[in-house]
């Protein structure tokens, strides 16, 4: 049985007439077993391959072999299913025209399933909103799922369908299933893989050499069948008259749920969250309470982490209002750290957006703040990519100049990963 637990940093401290509190709630959670075997529902596992002609031999056989890397991690029992991806969608395993679209897996399964994905073949265009479409279809098939994961490959632009038609099929996805997209080669749009990562809430990261698709693959496939938690939710309640400003997480990635969340009652929302495995997620709280006299205190938030109806854990956020500036103005690290890292995240899209529009001046400006936060935050990852992006004369100040010539994957390799962070604790 899973374990969840929780943890809350802030300076609950108010100057006089002072109104907005800000926390990090770390979530922990421990035991959290494997994907369908805990009792709470089958899981399920869709691999979607691009098979358009721009994949080409060399990025075909390497999809060919990580697909089938990834089936070699998918636990015995577990639902799968293989759809070939072009202008349109194909089931490529199990072969079936009526009934479930999705078979279990075990020994002749999985060999049966290699068989298919050795016969894909690069041809067509690229339409990745049928083949969500699909995958919504196939999972519906079973109907048994609590688990629901795909691992998405493409290598190129969505030309074959309207940008209304991707959104809708995304639309259509959101709370069906998660999805964790990687894009081969530097012909995709980075843009346009995160909208699909991220309403899924998953994962977008670029395989700049297809000899690392297998690997990435096979540890996504892992990663997936670690997640025994098949889903849960973060509830913040807030006291009457008070205002939830945002909620965001904020650890591994930088992802803002504010406008995900439904109302559980009239004072408390419900964001979600996902499948979880034996992991740790920061979220970072901002309320706007009425000021109150020196001297009072009040319950600003109740942060929790529920499956279904049952709350496992929950963080409190206060607020207490003080004459002692010693008090008031102490700035929370954990607070400072990951309002520096959401800035980060941004800076570094719009900076690289600035930059492909030719606008140099904004990008410099942009990218040299994100040199300077990741500096402060201690985002080596980011610092290391930065550096391949630019020529930094100081980094504390982020006196940068864009470089003359960069590799077009060094670019795409900074933009994925802009959404990463560090952690401020050990």
């Amino acid at each position: 049985m899973a374990e969840f637990t929780s943890a809350v940093y802030q300076n609950e401290y108010l100057p006089d007439g002072g109104t907005d509190v800000n926390a990090i709630v770390t979530v922990t959670c421990t035991a959290a077993g494997s994907a369908g075997q805990t009792g709470s529902g089958a899981a399920g596992e869709i691999i979607i391959v691009d098979t358009s002609g721009s994949m080409g031999q060399a990025n075909m056989n390497a999809a060919k072999q990580a697909a089938m890397a990834a089936l070699d991690h998918i636990l015995d029992g577990t639902y799968f299913a293989v759809v070939a991806g072009n202008h349109k969608a194909y089931l490529a395993y199990p072969m079936v025209q009526a009934g479930a679209g999705m078979v279990r897996m075990d020994s002749r399964t999985r060999a049966e399933a290699r068989r298919a994905i050795s016969f894909f073949r690069a041809d067509g265009g690229t339409a990745m909103g049928t083949w969500l479409t699909l995958a919504k279809a196939l999972f519906a098939s079973v109907g048994t799922l609590a688990n629901k994961h795909v691992i998405l490959l493409t290598d190129g632009e969505n030309h074959n369908e309207t940008q209304s038609q991707l959104d809708h099929a995304i639309a259509g996805a959101v709370g069906q299933f998660q999805v964790d997209a990687r894009g081969v080669g530097i012909d995709w749009k980075v843009a346009e893989i995160r909208k699909i990562s991220q309403a899924l809430l998953g994962t977008v990261d670029i395989i700049p050499n297809p000899h690392q698709l297998g690997p990435a693959f096979a540890e996504l496939m892992r990663t997936a069948m670690a997640r025994g938690v098949a889903s849960a939710d973060l509830r913040v309640w807030i006291p009457q008259g008070a205002q939830l400003q945002f909620v965001r997480q904020v650890s591994p990635t930088v992802e803002d749920l504010t406008h995900r969340g439904t109302p559980v009652n009239q004072l408390t929302m419900s964001y979600p969250t996902g499948s979880w495995g034996d992991e740790e997620r920061d979220y970072h709280i901002s309320i706007r309470l009425a000021a109150k006299s020196i001297g009072q205190e009040q319950l600003a938030a109740r942060v929790q982490l529920a499956i279904g109806n049952e709350v496992l854990t929950q963080g409190l956020v206060k607020a207490k209002w003080s004459a002692d500036t010693n008090l008031t103005a102490q700035i929370n690290p954990e607070v400072a750290h990951y309002t520096g890292q959401t800035e980060l995240a941004q800076v570094i899209q719009e900076g690289l957006a600035a930059k492909d529009a030719g606008d140099e001046a904004t990008a410099t400006t942009k990218l040299g703040r994100a040199v300077q936060l990741a500096t402060e935050t201690g985002n080596v990852e980011a610092t290391s990519k930065l550096r391949k992006v630019l020529d930094i004369a100081d980094a504390r100040t982020g006196t940068v100049r864009l470089k003359k010539t960069v590799d077009k994957a060094d670019v795409m390799a900074l933009d994925t990963a802009s959404t990463k962070t560090t952690r401020v604790r050990g």
